[in-house]
């Protein structure tokens, strides 16, 4: 556990060293590369998540793509998340740790999600996650099973050596990011 934490720190480190406008940048590159996924492109319904400051900015893509395609936000209640139909800016209310989230119609259709787009604070090459500490997408994802399970990261998220895993810990089926 030590060592997550420790991951977690220079993680953080390492993403306090880019300005506002780099970071923008790259969510823009990564959410393109999104964009042309053919598991993006086939799925109807799509687990989504509202970013919070620090991880790839998906808010203008949520607008922009919310017409077209079924958005799933989550919610966290409790030690879990809640799923929830994104259906505009107006059904969005702080929620936890200062995340915008959904209000409205709880979601529970699980089958219907065949892409989820996971944030993380690190991904390594075998797909594993690091993910903030809490386990909540570890609790969601065996959810939904037919869900491909798609890591979203800047590159330096991005990490040659193997994160630290449990049994319990969910692996990403395909982690994205960008490369310089």
């Amino acid at each position: 556990m030590n060592t997550k934490r420790i991951l977690r720190q220079s993680i953080r480190t390492i993403k306090a060293s880019y300005s506002r406008a780099e970071l923008e940048a790259l969510s823009v590159s990564v959410l393109q590369r999104l964009e042309q996924h053919p598991r993006f492109a086939e799925a109807r319904t799509v687990l989504l998540y509202h970013s919070l400051p620090d991880e790839v900015d998906t808010h203008a893509f949520i607008g922009r793509w919310c017409s077209q395609k079924e958005i799933i936000l989550p919610t966290v209640v409790g030690d879990d998340l809640e799923l929830y139909r994104y259906t505009g800016p107006h059904c969005l209310t702080l929620g936890s740790y200062g995340i915008l989230e959904p209000s409205g119609e709880l979601f529970t259709d699980f089958e219907r999600i065949t892409l989820a787009v996971i944030p993380g604070m690190a991904f390594d090459q075998l797909g594993n996650r690091l993910g903030r500490g809490k386990g909540y997408y570890d609790r969601l994802l065996p959810r939904l099973p037919r869900a491909y399970k798609l890591g979203l990261c800047f590159p330096f998220q991005l990490l040659t050596e193997e994160i630290p895993h449990e049994p319990h810990d969910c692996r990403m089926d395909e982690v994205m990011g960008t490369f310089h």
